[in-house]
């Protein structure tokens, strides 16, 4: 697809998911009815060269990750092999944690924040994401967002920053790219642990 009509695409995509239609109230309703997938789990370190099918896209930020984090990421990854998910849903997932919160789970920022995002994903209870417990809890924030993901026609082929945005329509839709080294490196480094 060229540029033009992605970004056309992306961008009515984007208004039609805005205010959390997109994967809030949908996903709360459908999540009791997704049944496990079996995976299989290859044997050998996924290559984190292989998790970045189009190559990293601008400058790479990095950020030296403490316990609570490391926690975090493996849950990330839990998440994503319990939804039945490749490692490419997770290293999308932790890119965009990592942008979000730097993969803090956050509670209410008071006046950080001008409204009520929440969690690793900086998620929105007023737009249908979940209550603050959910949106606060690692599986359940990291398994909305991947409802919405999976909701993305083509994600696995696009770059991680597109497939991001269009789940999480931010204000920055390029910020989530400078991450993505770091997510295929924890990736890569957590699958099969």
């Amino acid at each position: 697809m060229n540029t033009i009509m992605r970004k056309s695409v992306l961008s009515v995509a984007g208004l039609a998911f805005a205010g959390g239609i997109f994967a809030g109230p949908i996903a709360a309703h459908t999540m009791a009815d997704t049944k496990p997938v079996a995976v299989a789990v290859q044997a050998d370190k996924p290559d984190a060269a292989a998790l970045i099918p189009h190559g990293t896209q601008g400058e790479q930020s990095h950020l030296t990750l403490n316990d609570e984090q490391t926690a975090n990421v493996k849950a990330i990854i839990a998440a994503t092999k319990k939804a039945g998910l490749p490692e490419r849903a997770a290293v999308i997932s932790i890119a965009t944690s990592l942008q979000e919160s730097k993969l803090e789970n956050l509670g209410h920022l008071g006046d950080m924040n001008d409204h009520d995002s929440l969690g690793l994903f900086q998620q929105r209870p007023s737009s249908g994401w979940g209550t603050p417990e959910q949106i606060t809890d690692p599986e359940y924030s990291t398994t909305a967002f991947l409802k919405g993901l999976r909701q993305v026609d083509g994600w696995q082929d696009m770059p991680l920053t597109d497939a991001a945005q269009t789940v999480q329509v931010s204000a920055y839709p390029d910020a989530y790219a400078q991450w993505e080294q770091q997510a295929a490196d924890l990736v890569a480094q957590y699958w099969n642990s």
